[in-house]
C-alpha cells in the first residue's frame, strides 16, 4: 500500500465515523499516521470529500493546560468545511455530539493571500493580510473514543477536533487599536451558566496564534487564501452544552456571536 493509499484509507474511515456520529478506538495500524507530516496528509483528504471551497482554519490546543490535557507539545491546525458552518443567529444539530461543550474565539477573515515561503511570517505581517475581525463558536468534537490518548498525528488526521463552527459578523469596532490579549469574553448558555476568558489564553495573543497558523501551513506548502477565516483557538475553558440550549459568546465593543443547538 502506498502512502497515498495509506492516507485516504484513513480518510475514509475518519469520515466514515464522523458522518455516523460513531467512534473509534484508534485508526487501524496499517493507515495510522506516524508524523505530524503525516497526519496532515490524511487531512487534506479530508478536505477534498467537501462540496465547497475550504472556508477556513482552526487551531486547537492553544493553552499549555489545552496540550497537557490531550497530550501534545504543541497547537494543531485543523479543516473548517463550509458545510459545518452557519452564520450567527443560526442553528446546528446537536447530533452525535460525544465533546459536548462549546467555545468562545477570536477569528480573523484574510484579505490577501499568504503564500508559503522559506522565512516565518511576524506578527505585523499576519496581521497586515488581515480584512476582518470576528467573533466565533466552535463546537468541536472528536472520532476517537478517548482522543486525549491518541497522540499528535492521529489528531491532526481527525482534523484536530474540527465539527462544527458558528461564524459572527464582522467588527465594526476598530480592532486593530484593541489590546486583544487581554480583551475579556464571557461565553453563556443561557439559563444555566457562564464561563469568562481572556485573548491571553490563546498562545498568549489570538495575533500571535493567527502568526502559528500562517507559519504552520506555510512549512505544509499551504498558501491561506483570501477570504478564508482563521479562528485562533478558544480564549475561554469549554463550556458544557447540551440539546435545545441556547450559545451566547459577548465579546464586549467586539460584538457578540450566538446559535442554538437543535
Amino acid at each position: 500500500m502506498t502512502n497515498s493509499d495509506r492516507f485516504s484509507a484513513a480518510s475514509d474511515v475518519l469520515w466514515r465515523h464522523w458522518h455516523e456520529g460513531t467512534r473509534l478506538a484508534t485508526l487501524p495500524e496499517a493507515v495510522r499516521p506516524e508524523t505530524r507530516a503525516e497526519g496532515y496528509q490524511v487531512q487534506a483528504h479530508l478536505e477534498q470529500r467537501s462540496g465547497a471551497p475550504l472556508f477556513g482554519w482552526k487551531i486547537a490546543a492553544t493553552s499549555l493546560a489545552g496540550q497537557a490535557h490531550i497530550a501534545v507539545d504543541g497547537p494543531l491546525a485543523g479543516r473548517l468545511l463550509r458545510e459545518k458552518v452557519v452564520e450567527s443567529q443560526g442553528e446546528l444539530p446537536f447530533g452525535a455530539n460525544h465533546m459536548r461543550v462549546a467555545e468562545a474565539e477570536f477569528a480573523f477573515r484574510l484579505g490577501r493571500d499568504l503564500p508559503p515561503r522559506p522565512e516565518p511570517y511576524s506578527v505585523d505581517e499576519a496581521l497586515a493580510a488581515v480584512d476582518t475581525l470576528h467573533t466565533a463558536i466552535e463546537l468541536p468534537d472528536s472520532r476517537y473514543e478517548d482522543f486525549t490518548i491518541v497522540g499528535a498525528p492521529q489528531l491532526i488526521a481527525d482534523n484536530a477536533c474540527a465539527h462544527l463552527f458558528v461564524i459572527g459578523p464582522a467588527t465594526t469596532a476598530r480592532w486593530r487599536e484593541i489590546d486583544l490579549a487581554n480583551h475579556r469574553a464571557a461565553l453563556t448558555v443561557r439559563g444555566k451558566q457562564t464561563h469568562y476568558g481572556q485573548g491571553a489564553n490563546v498562545l498568549g495573543d489570538p495575533r500571535i496564534a493567527l502568526a502559528w497558523l500562517v507559519n504552520e501551513l506555510s512549512g505544509l506548502d499551504i498558501t491561506l487564501e483570501t477570504g478564508q477565516i482563521v479562528t485562533t483557538g478558544t480564549c475561554v475553558v469549554p463550556l458544557p452544552i447540551a440539546p435545545g440550549d441556547a450559545i451566547v459568546a459577548d465579546f464586549g465593543l467586539l460584538g457578540e456571536v450566538s446559535v442554538r443547538v437543535v
